[in-house]
């Protein structure tokens, strides 16, 4: 145990080791109590009790997906209540025990081998709980090598969900058409403060026209009301809307929303990505076009193996576009953000020579691009989508668009992968 005594008496780069190897004594616990709970699955099989034991031996059930070995009804309760969580929670972390070793190798593999998380390989054992043996199978070979942290989370479910569509499309089209019937306008109840909620479920595109209808609108009102704020001056446009009767009286004409989806798709494959939504079959894609009111434009597809570059500082829109597909996400090691509203960075800075080229551009946002100018971050791009950093205390990750990793040796580590190696030998390249 460390006092806060030891820990006020720390230099930074004390701190910074002692935080590493707890992490590290924190991972490895997980991994224990996981591997604990696939033993207790193990200890109460009904098929291994003793004949006299009948205790939830009616009653047994898979203990994770279909075809899982089966365990007592009431198993859960007491391996819960030892580590503090309900029958409800423990039964989910046996299920989830159960099917890593039955039916995700590899991920169960990592784990053995420290370099899995445990919370990513339960997520994927969740999520492939309704696919075959195969198809989990499938996304397993298909996941398991960035199961390792090098994703943030929101990152690694984003990656992880169209694996499972594309591993079962029937099941994936089966859930669309659920979801085609649950569309609705709901109001909840009015709280005391005379406040309610009105919840609009409809298709992505219909949503996506309304809100910017509303921020039309919205916009259209800032002579009218300029002291409120955008929030109130777009709830002043859906009354507007909805009742026309509604004050103020705008004498705003037909809104004619144009709406800009992004679409990811390769001919042969039965998934696309929606951008900022998630996997869609080709099927959803193509009933949904069809049924869009007004033009569709589709732009052309930007080659990302050529080099493009300006002689300006400024960064016109295709250049933009270019360096949000080479970098789908913020650059800044760890970090979350997917979205196109960030900034773009000039990673050697252009006052130094650095030039305005795809070569040399990545989306920051505005908190990581302040840190990378002010906070003694440093960065540099080695080859179009891959960024190397070094922090304040000569720590270096790799980020490309699979993640994060660390490419300096930290202590105690084991012999460095050849991802590591080539990332020192760009480093040494680099100080060179």
């Amino acid at each position: 145990m460390v006092t806060d005594r030891a820990v006020a008496e720390m230099t930074a780069n004390q701190v910074l080791d002692f935080v590493e190897d707890q992490h590290a004594v924190r991972q490895q616990a997980e991994r224990d109590i996981l591997r604990a709970a696939y033993q207790w699955a193990v200890l109460h099989n009904p098929d291994t009790l003793p004949v006299h034991d009948k205790r939830g031996r009616d009653r047994a059930r898979p203990a994770g997906a279909e075809g899982t070995p089966r365990i007592t009804e009431y198993a859960a309760a007491t391996f819960g209540a030892r580590i503090q969580t309900s029958p409800l929670g423990a039964k989910r972390l046996i299920a989830d025990a159960v099917d890593l070793h039955h039916r995700l190798p590899k991920l169960q593999a990592g784990i053995d081998a420290g370099t899995v998380r445990v919370r990513h390989a339960r997520h994927v054992a969740e999520a492939t709980r309704d696919l075959t043996s195969d198809e989990a199978a499938w996304v397993d070979h298909e996941v398991h090598e960035v199961a390792d942290g090098r994703l943030p989370w929101t990152r690694f479910e984003t990656l992880v969900e169209p694996k499972i569509t594309a591993a079962a499309p029937e099941l994936a089209r089966a859930k669309e058409e659920a979801a085609e019937k649950d569309r609705f306008v709901r109001m909840s109840r009015v709280n005391r403060h005379g406040i309610a909620t009105l919840t609009i479920r409809d298709h992505a595109t219909v949503i996506l026209a309304a809100d910017t209808a509303l921020n039309a609108v919205a916009t259209s009102l800032e002579e009218t009301l300029p002291d409120v704020s955008k929030v109130e001056r777009k709830l002043a446009a859906f009354a507007h809307l909805v009742n026309p009767d509604t004050h103020p009286d705008l004498s705003v004409g037909p809104v004619k929303p144009k709406v800009k989806i992004y679409l990811h798709l390769t001919p042969d494959s039965p998934i696309a990505r929606f951008e900022g939504h998630g996997p869609v079959t080709t099927a959803w894609v193509r009933k949904t076009i069809a049924h869009v009111a007004g033009k569709v434009q589709v732009l052309p597809v930007i080659d990302l193996n050529q080099t493009m570059a300006v002689d300006a500082y400024e960064i016109p829109r295709r250049l933009r576009e270019m360096v949000h597909l080479i970098h789908p996400a913020d650059v800044f090691p760890y970090a979350v953000n997917t979205s196109r509203n960030v900034d773009i960075d000039h990673q050697e800075p252009h006052s130094e020579g650095g030039p305005t080229s795809s070569d040399n551009l990545a989306p920051l946002t505005r908190t990581h691009h302040r840190i990378k100018t002010h906070a003694g971050w440093q960065a540099r791009q080695p080859f179009p989508g891959i960024t190397i950093w070094r922090d304040p205390h000569g720590a270096h990750y790799l980020v490309d668009p699979t993640g994060t990793r660390r490419i300096t040796p930290t202590r105690g580590e084991q012999t460095p992968t050849p991802m590591e190696i080539h990332g020192t030998r760009l480093l040494l390249d680099w100080a060179a």
